[in-house]
């Protein structure tokens, strides 16, 4: 197992997959967050203060 991942081709593409699933979470979180700020989003928890 260390072998295969201490190939440079291996360690490229786990390290590609990697930040590609990182940059798409805070994608995810940004979108998420972007709704609560149109007219039309749900209740965000601070509107009520």
């Amino acid at each position: 197992m260390k072998v295969w991942l201490n190939k440079p081709k291996t360690k490229y593409w786990l390290s590609f997959i990697g930040r590609t699933l990182f940059y798409f979470a805070i994608f995810l979180v940004l979108i998420y967050l972007y709704h609560y700020k149109s007219i039309q989003g749900g209740n965000f928890i601070y509107n009520e203060f």
